[in-house]
């Protein structure tokens, strides 16, 4: 009978619940499932990718050396006139960095994404990873679409340059790398302010309203700061020929660098030290 009574409690027992440890594969495999599932990052990747693209083959298809008011009239290689529209991308991308951080903040998401990641850091490192990675991918592929795009349309012209010729690559491959640091650069203002508007305007007084401000300044000191200003640094990466009173392209890309990375540790720092 007691034997009867004991075989049910024992089919009773439940087994142990397999316990799960936070990981930085598993946090970056989760803030890649979020990235993807938000219809802003198709919408603003399909828009920046289109902007790269369309512009410049639209450039390349209207140049004509001899209208002084044509589109990329004033473009000196095919280079700069396939890049022409990196000033408008990168808008759009700085934009979607700020979205990947301080959307969160927005909506109130932080607070059980905190919650599952007690340890925070890893958190931001996913998110710059994620937005970084898919950038430097979408941005790349739109620099040498709209370059191989509108090389039909400049054959035979003084402008026309070809993949072999010198710097063009690596102008490509600049192109793309910037806009992924300017997403960084994005996402790390998102993070410092945790608000999507105030992330916004940071992004957009510092790459584009920064060098308007200085036209106040005395002459010699625009000269002196100019060429380090974020944008302006930045810029030069995927410049095919460097402009007088211009960084080189190695030393905006660490100029620009070290911009992103003291915003990015700034982030960090707040992450830490403030509650969400």
């Amino acid at each position: 009978m007691s034997a009867t009574l004991t075989a049910p409690a024992t089919a009773r027992t439940e087994a142990p619940r397999p316990s799960y440890k936070v990981t930085f594969p598993r946090v970056l495999r989760a803030e890649w499932a979020k990235f993807l599932s938000l219809r802003s990052t198709w919408i603003t990747l399909g828009i920046s990718l289109l902007i790269l693209v369309g512009i410049g083959v639209m450039s390349a298809y209207r140049y004509n050396p001899a209208d002084l008011h044509g589109p990329g009239a004033d473009a000196k290689n095919a280079v700069a006139l396939a890049l022409r529209s990196s000033e408008l991308a990168q808008l759009a991308l700085g934009v979607l960095g700020v979205l990947i951080t301080a959307g969160e903040y927005t909506t109130g998401m932080i607070r059980s994404t905190l919650t599952a990641v007690p340890k925070r850091l890893p958190v931001l490192w996913s998110k710059l990873l994620v937005g970084f990675g898919s950038v430097l991918v979408v941005a790349t592929i739109g620099a040498f679409a709209s370059f191989l795009g509108g090389m039909s349309f400049l054959s035979g012209k003084p402008i026309a340059l070809g993949l072999g010729a010198d710097g063009v690559l690596r102008c490509l491959f600049g192109a793309g790398l910037y806009l992924a640091l300017v997403t960084t650069f994005g996402a790390a203002l998102g993070m410092l302010v945790r608000s999507v508007a105030g992330g916004i305007s940071l992004l957009v007084g510092t790459l584009m309203l920064f060098p308007i401000l200085l036209d106040i300044l005395p002459s010699s000191w625009k000269t002196d700061i100019s060429p380090y200003l974020p944008g302006e640094a930045g810029s030069q990466i995927f410049q095919l020929h460097t402009a007088s009173g211009a960084l080189s392209p190695s030393t905006g890309l660490w100029v620009f660098a070290a911009w992103v990375a003291v915003t990015v540790a700034a982030a960090a720092y707040r992450l830490i030290r403030s509650d969400s």
